[in-house]
């Protein structure tokens, strides 16, 4: 008898301990802990390191537990806390091109900043590699934004973020749903659940090609499965063929040259993962995008194919906070890398105006 009520005792106290962690689930839970990753540290960018600007490596965890990789700039010799920025993208390049160069250049200019590989992709962690995702790229910045805040020589109160390209448009989705970031830079923006769901110029915009997209990509994930392994779609397609459009030999010219060529980098590669377009499909970015209270500049050339999306959704914003800062005769991957035509001073005087 006395060995069953001791019995009973422990069985009531392990119950009694297992509904505690079920009601308090911090009690065995914490922060993702961060993934050994295998940096670069030699100056591996597309672009010349400045003379005026610090540099080091920096990895953040995002909510759904991927260790992020990121290049930190900041100017030499700074004092106290500073505005901070987090840059990604073009969709499907690697922070060591375009993205990194608005860093560097930002940086010059006052502000601490990071660009950042975004998960599945570049130096950043998560598995199966190449995979892009609305929601957890939508994460990846505000993960951006969580590690900013939690830094010493960072103003917490004056965090903004910058996409460029198909990252431009998740920027501006980060900042919908993020109040703390307080100003928002999308340039030579795509909007790529648009895209993905309607094709260029929303030239596919129905039931049918939608369709026949999803039952393409459900097809090949069944291979993929069978084969153990995820067919890769193809970078920037090369070489161009004869009747090639504009646009396309421009994505060439950055990506397939030593003008913005990576090895890390999808496009210049061997792309994404070929069924990486389907959550885009049924998912639609700026559902509220009149909700957002904080300032956005969207920068776009008048000469680029994607010149609609920025005029588009910058109809969709509202406040006399939002800017549509158009740069006469850029195309889209001028806004790449041109020092001569990316309007850094403007950008730079956007964040100072509501980054105060």
């Amino acid at each position: 008898m006395k060995k069953l009520l001791i019995s009973l005792a422990l069985a009531s106290a392990t119950l009694t301990v297992n509904s505690q962690n079920m009601e308090n689930p911090n009690t065995n839970t914490s922060l993702a802990p961060a993934e050994q990753l295998n940096l670069t540290q030699e100056w591996d960018k597309v672009f010349p390191k400045s003379d005026k600007v610090n540099h080091r490596k920096v990895t953040f965890v995002n909510r759904y537990g991927i260790t992020l990789a990121a290049d930190m700039f900041t100017p030499k010799d700074a004092e106290g806390q500073l505005p901070a920025i987090a840059v990604s993208g073009p969709f499907g390049a690697v922070k060591e091109q375009s993205s990194g160069l608005y860093a560097q250049q930002l940086a010059e200019r006052g502000f601490l900043t990071i660009a950042f590989d975004p998960s599945f992709t570049g130096e950043s962690g998560g598995m199966p590699r190449r995979v892009a995702s609305p929601d957890i790229n939508t994460e990846d910045f505000s993960a951006a934004v969580d590690f900013l805040s939690v830094q010493p020589d960072v103003d917490p109160e004056r965090i903004g973020i910058l996409g460029v390209c198909g990252w431009g448009g998740i920027a501006i989705e980060a900042a919908i749903n993020d109040p703390r970031i307080k100003a928002t830079v999308a340039s030579t923006m795509y909007d790529m659940t648009r895209v993905n769901a309607n094709g260029y110029f929303d030239a596919d915009n129905s039931a049918e090609k939608r369709n026949a997209n999803r039952a393409a990509m459900a097809k090949q994930r069944t291979e993929d499965y069978r084969n153990g392994s995820y067919t890769r779609a193809g970078g920037v397609v090369d070489p161009l063929p004869a009747d090639a459009p504009q646009f396309l030999k421009d994505y060439h010219a950055y990506y397939k040259t030593p003008r913005g060529f990576h090895p890390r980098s999808g496009n210049s590669t061997d792309g994404w993962n070929a069924t990486s377009a389907l959550p885009f499909v049924n998912f639609k970015f700026f559902e509220y995008a009149g909700e957002l209270e904080n300032a956005v500049l969207i920068v776009h050339g008048d000469k680029a194919h994607s010149y609609y999306f920025g005029k588009d959704t910058f109809g969709l914003l509202k406040g006399d906070n939002k800017q549509l800062l158009t740069v006469k005769g850029a195309s889209h991957c001028d806004l790449y890398d041109q020092l001569d035509i990316i309007p850094f001073d403007e950008i730079a005087g956007f964040y100072n105006k509501y980054l105060r």
